[in-house]
Parts: C-alpha cells; structure tokens; sequence
C-alpha cells in the first residue's frame, strides 16, 4: 500500500511477487566481462523465456485491474539483458504508452543510486569515515543533538532521527483546502521566489533554512533502533556536498553517471527531457494540486528544490542497469574502475543487530528462511541489496545468482490525465 498526501490508500502491483518470478527461473551462470549490457535470448543466459513470461502475465493481469497503468520490467543476467518490456500506458487515459525509454522518478531509490554512490566513493577516498559524527562535516549541526550521531548508524537508519517530517503542511492554509501560502510562494519565479516546487508555484530561496531547522528541533528517538528515515539521507547529501563543495547531483553526475554513459539519469529531468518521455506520478490533491510530471513527487525535496539525499532522481530501466552491473562487476565497467570491490562488499552486507539494512542499502530479511513473508522473496540470496521507492519502483541486485532486477511501476489511481 502507498499513501497519498490526501492521506487516501492507493494500492500498486508488488514487485516482490515478479522477483520471485524471476528468481525462480533463474539458473547459476559465471560473469564475464562485458563491455555494457548486450540483449540476449533468455536462454543464452540460462533462464527459460516460457516460464520468465509469467511476468507479463502478472504484470498484464494488474493493468486490467487497474493496479496500475503501466510499467517497465528489466532482468539483466550475467551482464546481459534477458528480459526488458514495458506494459501499459502512462496514465489511465490510454493516450501515452509506456517505452522501455521512459523516466521515472525513482523516489527513495535515489538513497541508492545517487547518495549511497556518492558516499562510497567519498569513503574510499579516506575523505569520509563512518565513526565519525555529522557534527564532524556539517559546522551549522553543531549545538544540537544531532551532531553527535555517528554516520554509519546514520546510514543504518538507526540513528534516532525522526522518520519523516512533513515540510509542506506548515506552508499551506488547511483551512482552505491545503493551497499553499502567497507569504511562502508565488506563481512566477524571481528573485525571492526562486525555487520551483511545481508548474507555476516557487517557494522562497530562504524557506530551505527552515526546514533544516525543523530537522535540528524535531525529537531525537532511541539510538540503536530501526527507523526508515528520509532526514538520514537529507543529512548525508548535505556531507557530500561539504567534503566535495558541489551539489550532491553534480557529484554524481560527474564521478558515476556522465562516464557510465547513463544519459538519462540526473536530478531536474524537466531542464533535459521533454514531458513526453517523463512517466507522471499523481494528481496531487493538496499542496501542489496538479498532475505532477518532471517535478519529484516527494513534496520535501521538491520544497529543497528537486535535489535532495532521500529523493529527486530520475532514471530509466536501462540506465539503472548499468549502474548496478558495475557494481556487479566489482567496481568496473567498459575497462574503467569505479569503486573497490571492497568498498561495494562493505556496504552491501549486513551491519547491524538491529535490522536487516546495509550502509544506505536495503538487503534480505536474516530469517527470510523461516517467515511466512519473506523479503523480498525467499529465493533472494543473503548477498542481495537494493531498495524501493514511494512512487512504486524498485531495484534488486542478487551477486548469487549475477542477477538485476529492475521494477518501474505507478499505481495510484489519480495518475489520470
């Protein structure tokens, strides 16, 4: 289930059971280097086509319920693409299908994709080190009680911070069915107003200073427990930028996704892509209060103004796919090096008592063996990571078996032209 900022339940397809799928008919193959991700015949890489078709069958059986209008699945093996289709349409209207090209905002995937590279990279570097505190990297923490956290229980989810803070409930007038303050926004960008939020809604440059001050007042929790938070990662995006002096979406850009070649990857996609090619996530009916397409769905980053460590980037199936072989690889891809093998095996594993999470991964429950719900799938290999997204994506790597998968899905039944 997934939440609307109406606070209405909309339910989407659960990519866990199409892993399962995939999983199931995949068969142990060696990795060979590969020079990118050629598309081969399921066979070639051991896996049997007849039985990977149960995924369009899943996949299909949820358009004609409407649990979605289209998404894209992708199943790369060996470094290989063996399975790569898109379904549907964009939205309920039926005008726009969906292409195995199409963007999407891939919501907490970004905690992965983008931050968690960025911080590898840093750390490899010797220029970040996980026992010390965000009061180490960020001078305007100092003071609170959050200076003292150290960042691998930061990037563990279990460094008390609070879950989730709704910035935007403070900015709009509930008594007029959630439109957002003029003293806050405007309709047309200037000087003061600068930050795009949405189509024809900027909100004050200076209104960034407050939300990182409501993160510094909100109530620290127990240390040493779970807790999913987005601030965790709206501080570890700030520390990328502090030890590198460049916007965490430069930084990635430059460092993994302009060399990897992934042309669609980045934050902003709206500065780089027609609205064609961007798949919409909602018709939001409050705060924003339009279709939104091109700008991020989470309401905080938008309000950061669409680039943030918890959400912001955008991507296609292909593009994520390269990423993750690198990663697969062992750091490398088209003969240049990336990251230490020992770097990626490092944050990929499990680190805590606490709860099954890697640094900034997500990964198999420990006990999946036992539990009536495993996940994400009882076939998943204890060397899996990954992570999913509010919007309805998700993103499965599982060394075991040298498998990708890939799950780009919208199911909120507003997502109507």
């Amino acid at each position: 289930m997934m939440q609307s900022l109406s606070g209405e339940n909309t339910y989407y397809l659960c990519p866990m059971r199409i892993l399962l799928a995939v999983l199931l008919f995949s068969i142990p193959a060696g990795l060979t280097a590969q020079q990118g991700l050629p598309r081969v015949a399921p066979r070639q890489v051991g896996m049997n086509a007849q039985r990977l078709s149960q995924v369009d069958t899943i996949c299909e059986r949820a358009i004609a319920a409407q649990a979605t209008p289209g998404c894209v699945v992708l199943v790369a093996k060996d470094g290989k693409i063996a399975y790569e289709k898109a379904f549907g349409y964009l939205t309920y209207d039926r005008t726009e299908p969906v292409d195995s090209a199409t963007i999407y905002d891939l919501a907490s995937c970004t905690k992965i994709c983008a931050t968690t590279m960025a911080v590898m990279k840093l750390y490899e570097q010797g220029k970040l080190n996980l026992y010390k505190t965000l009061g180490d990297y960020l001078p305007w923490v100092r003071g609170s009680d959050k200076a003292p956290l150290r960042i691998r229980d930061v990037l563990l989810h279990q460094a008390g911070l609070k879950a989730f803070i709704p910035f935007f409930k403070e900015t709009i007038d509930t008594t007029v069915e959630g439109y957002p303050l003029p003293a806050i926004y405007a309709k047309e960008r200037d000087s003061l107003y600068s930050i795009r939020v949405a189509e024809s809604l900027y909100i004050r440059k200076d209104w960034e200073d407050t939300m990182y001050a409501r993160i510094l007042q909100s109530p620290l929790g127990p240390q040493h427990r779970y807790v999913y938070s987005d601030n965790d990662f709206i501080f570890m995006a700030k520390i990328v930028e502090a030890i590198t002096g460049m916007g965490l979406d430069d930084y990635v850009k430059k460092t993994f996704y302009d060399p990897l070649g992934m042309s669609s990857t980045g934050f902003l996609p709206r500065q780089h892509f027609p609205l064609a090619r961007i798949a919409p996530t909602e018709q939001e009916a409050v705060f924003r209060r339009q279709l939104l397409r091109g700008d991020v769905h989470d309401p905080g980053s938008a309000m950061f103004g669409g680039v943030a460590g918890h959400a912001g980037l955008f991507s296609d199936a292909g593009d994520i796919a390269i990423l993750e072989q690198m990663l697969l690889n062992g750091g490398w891809f088209h003969g240049k090096k990336f990251l230490k093998k020992s770097t990626i095996d490092l944050f990929t594993d499990y680190h805590s008592p606490y709860s099954r999470r890697g640094f900034g991964f997500d990964k198999p429950e420990k006990d999946n063996y036992r539990r009536k719900e495993p996940y994400p799938c009882r076939s998943a290999s204890s060397q899996t990571f990954g992570h999913t997204g509010y919007t309805g994506t998700c993103i499965w790597v599982d060394p075991k078996y040298k498998l990708i998968f890939i799950f780009f899905v919208y199911g909120s039944p507003t997502v109507r032209a």
